[in-house]
């Protein structure tokens, strides 16, 4: 693995030798479930006694689910993967071809000059009235705000409210599995890890997710400050839209999730793609005692790292709404708070202006075409 230095042959320099790949690491994951453990966790669903009368019909399927689960039967429906692919006699998922289809027509659909300009404006607080809050968020009004910005600069903005996880009937972003630090290629543009439905991981909503930023020329994130950094749904999607920096399109080329295939990948020479690269974007960050700069900034360094384009410093916000006054009555600070609505709505103009001029072609980032030193 380390070479010895020509000027003292008892040093070493420490570098790996690419020629040899390093073995998986295993040992960490436990052994399946036990059945009685697997029952508890499958009939939980099913805890209301409105169900009893149904016990028997629940048992059977419970029979089918245990037994996919000791199978491991991740993708029940697959195809061939066919021409294009790294080996096109690779059983694939029907699910991801559909997914990937869908994000190609996107890309397609976003790089027509002839479309519409398009905005995604997302919503990254955990709060909405149609469940525990019982109140709408503070980020979904200065999202309302900015969304009439956008309309009034002829954008055609997508409204992506990330709450909808804590509100609608199991609909998931589910937790990203880190593929990527075993290997750059074993993480699928888009997602393969899921839906899983041996470990019934389903109902995950990124698929939707992706196709909705592929689709956006223009991103502006306005989220809360929980404990000093991004609510839960806002950073469950930002860890798994790691796939569009650097992931690989061809999950074939390491046979689903191989890891010693896309070691081998990737010490052979990967480019790590960004696939979402050229998007103009903005951030607002808000709260109330503490956190707010820290959050802006690393939203903002996640984008530019991505490769999308800032829209200016009036589209970087981080802006307390009520300093340490009372959670109460935050609403009726922001009513009062007529500078905070404003700056909501200039975010959205700048970030207007930063597409019509990358639609254009007159901005760019200036080391677009720079190779990076240390890709990754």
């Amino acid at each position: 693995m380390t070479q010895a230095s020509e000027a003292n042959p008892n040093q070493t320099d420490m570098k790996p030798d690419h020629h040899a790949v390093p073995p998986a690491r295993k040992g960490q994951a436990p052994e399946k479930l036990a059945r009685i453990e697997f029952h508890k966790k499958f009939t939980a669903s099913f805890y209301d006694p409105r169900f009893d009368p149904l016990r028997g019909e629940i048992a059977k399927l419970e029979d089918v689910a245990w037994q996919n689960y000791q199978d491991s039967r991740k993708a029940p429906v697959t195809v061939k993967a066919g021409p294009g692919f790294a080996d096109p006699d690779y059983d694939m998922s029907t699910e991801w071809m559909a997914a990937r289809d869908t994000l190609l027509a996107a890309e397609r659909t976003q790089k027509d000059p002839a479309t519409p300009s398009r905005v995604l404006l997302i919503v990254g607080s955990s709060r909405n009235d149609g469940t525990c809050p019982g109140e709408m968020s503070k980020s979904f009004r200065l999202a309302e705000w900015a969304r009439t910005a956008f309309e009034t600069e002829g954008m055609q903005v997508d409204l992506l409210d990330l709450s909808l996880v804590t509100s609608t009937y199991d609909h998931h972003i589910h937790p990203c599995k880190g593929c990527v630090s075993t290997a750059m290629p074993l993480c699928h543009w888009p997602c393969s890890c899921y839906p899983n439905h041996s470990l019934n991981q389903v109902n995950d909503w990124m698929n939707d997710i992706y196709e909705r930023w592929v689709l956006a020329h223009g991103v502006l994130i306005i989220a809360p400050t929980y404990w000093y950094q991004s609510p839960s749904p806002l950073k469950l999607m930002i860890d798994r839209l790691v796939c569009a920096d650097g992931g690989n399109p061809d999950p074939s080329s390491t046979h689903g999730k191989e890891a010693e295939e896309a070691k081998a990948i990737e010490l052979d020479g990967w480019d790590y793609p960004k696939h979402l690269a050229g998007r103009a974007y903005g951030v607002i960050s808000h709260g109330d005692v503490a956190g707010i700069e820290s959050q802006r900034r690393n939203l903002s360094d996640w984008l530019e790292w991505m490769g999308l384009i800032g829209a200016g410093h009036q589209a970087m916000l981080d802006r307390y709404i009520g300093y340490f006054e009372s959670y109460a009555e935050s609403h009726e600070t922001l009513d009062h708070d007529t500078p905070m609505q404003e700056e909501a709505r200039i975010a959205a103009r700048a970030v207007s202006e930063a597409v019509r001029q990358i639609r254009a072609g007159t901005l760019k980032a200036p080391d677009a075409k720079l190779r990076p030193a240390r890709p990754k």
